[in-house]
């Protein structure tokens, strides 16, 4: 009598149309994992969880909407095991994503046979993680910025002002003000353009 193993069912969630489409079709190839949905928007993926039930979410981190890491870490008591796609690979971002219980995460780089490999770890429990990269975020120490810090440095990137921040965020002109004073602090940054700098090479940003 032969037994009919279940495949993975996968879900693909990367902005890029290209890259997608292209990771969707290789790994429908696979007798073993079947591609049950894709979206380009990290606020898509919730919604797809539900009428999908994938066994494994393959994520970018770098999505518009909901970032990939606010979305692993709704999603971490109910979702399915993630594995995160990205070329954010500093080791901030890898200590944030092991934090938010992704359990693997590779770099944009690797072969279409790394990530099928991956897809199948990760489904039956295992971290998938390389060690170089591993040893990094344990070395990268804790990110010191709360959310809601975070979320003003990234208007800060882009050059808004404290007016802006305020309109944007919801919150008085003041209160970004003393935001933005307690980041400097915290990063130990002598100005704005010193904090963007020191949270993106800690991969915080």
């Amino acid at each position: 009598m032969t037994t009919t193993v279940k495949p993975i069912r996968v879900l693909v969630t990367e902005d890029m149309r290209v890259l997608r489409d292209a990771l969707t079709a290789l790994l429908a190839l696979e007798d073993d994992i079947e591609v049950v949905g894709a979206a380009e928007r990290g606020d898509e993926v919730p919604a797809l969880l539900r009428d999908c039930r994938p066994d494994v979410l393959v994520l970018d981190i770098d999505l518009p909407g909901i970032d990939g890491l606010a979305l692993a870490r709704q999603i971490r008591d109910a979702g399915p095991r993630v594995l995160v796609l990205s070329a954010l690979d500093r080791a901030g971002t890898i200590r944030e994503a092991l934090d938010a219980g992704v359990r693997g995460f590779l770099p944009k780089g690797v072969s279409v046979d790394t990530v099928i490999d991956a897809i199948r770890q990760v489904d039956s429990g295992g971290l998938v993680i390389s060690p170089t990269l591993l040893s990094a975020a344990m070395r990268g120490g804790q990110n010191p910025l709360t959310e809601r810090e975070q979320a003003v440095l990234r208007q800060v990137a882009t050059g808004s002002t404290a007016k802006d921040i305020s309109r944007e965020l919801h919150m008085a002109t003041g209160t970004a003000r003393n935001h933005m004073t307690r980041i400097l602090h915290k990063l130990g940054a002598r100005n704005r353009v010193e904090a963007v700098r020191r949270a993106q090479d800690a991969g915080w940003l």
